[in-house]
């Protein structure tokens, strides 16, 4: 199921694909005024939840329209002279590790709520998830083919991690949902944070110099398999209401000749 509860694993989430510099400086200094996240967080945010949503759960159609607006925004992310990195948001490389971070962040956070996923699940969970590249501009023979297959070609990319502190600021500010109106910073920001750091990958929490102790670990697991444990006793529908509200949505924005952005 496509649990809400992920949602509490978005700006780790986030913070994985910025780690390359090509993705995060992508993002920071986009001229799409539109998509950016602190000009319009709400706007930003319902933008990319409904693309996984479209990704997971959405129809063909719904897939190619997704991507059209999706490349026609990406189109004009590209470095200029005085960016630090080059980068081109239409780059299939680029696109194919946003996609694996997402599908990474699928199986880490069904792994926190609910334990270990056995091997025969974890191969269906996998052919599913290419459709997360695909739905980008990945074409499908770039998705590795197997789970194996992803396995090492997340081992062999991690050497191109890097957040410096101009990126790292910005990830933190995001960790701490600055985007959103006062109060809610104030009051959930810490948390926040907290759940970030715990859902990220030891590497990825070092270069965003997050510390992290087995108490913080223990605290962390406790919390996250008591909340597995009530939402496995939720209906479906009930677990996967935020992605069915943001398809509804999407599909009303298609009858309405509205931008799906």
């Amino acid at each position: 199921t496509m649990d809400g509860l992920g949602l509490a694993a978005g700006a780790a989430n986030i913070i994985m694909q910025l780690s390359w510099p090509g993705v995060g400086y992508g993002v920071y200094e986009s001229r799409v005024e539109s998509g950016r996240l602190y000009d319009h967080p709400i706007k930003r945010t319902r933008t990319t939840l409904t693309y996984l949503a479209v990704a997971a759960r959405g129809t063909d159609d719904e897939k190619r329209l997704f991507r059209r607006g999706v490349n026609k925004a990406h189109a004009q992310v590209r470095s200029t002279e005085s960016s630090p990195v080059e980068y081109n948001a239409m780059d299939p490389e680029l696109q194919l590790w946003v996609a694996a971070c997402i599908y990474r962040g699928f199986e880490d956070v069904h792994r926190a709520l609910y334990g270990p996923i056995p091997d025969d699940a974890i191969e269906y969970f996998y052919r599913n998830g290419a459709t997360f590249g695909t739905t980008l501009q990945v074409p499908q023979h770039m998705w590795p083919e197997n789970r194996a297959a992803f396995e090492q070609y997340w081992e062999d990319n991690l050497h191109k991690v890097k957040i410096d502190d101009t990126i790292r600021e910005h990830l933190l500010s995001i960790a701490r949902i600055e985007f959103l109106p006062q109060p809610v910073p104030a009051l959930a920001g810490k948390l926040n944070l907290f759940f970030t750091a715990g859902f990220l990958p030891q590497l990825f929490r070092e270069q965003m110099l997050l510390p992290w102790t087995p108490r913080d670990q223990r605290r962390f697991d406790r919390v996250m398999r008591a909340l597995g444990a009530v939402n496995k006793r939720l209906p479906v529908a009930v677990r996967e209401l935020p992605y069915r509200v943001l398809l509804a949505d999407m599909r009303w924005r298609i009858r309405t000749g509205r931008s799906l952005g």
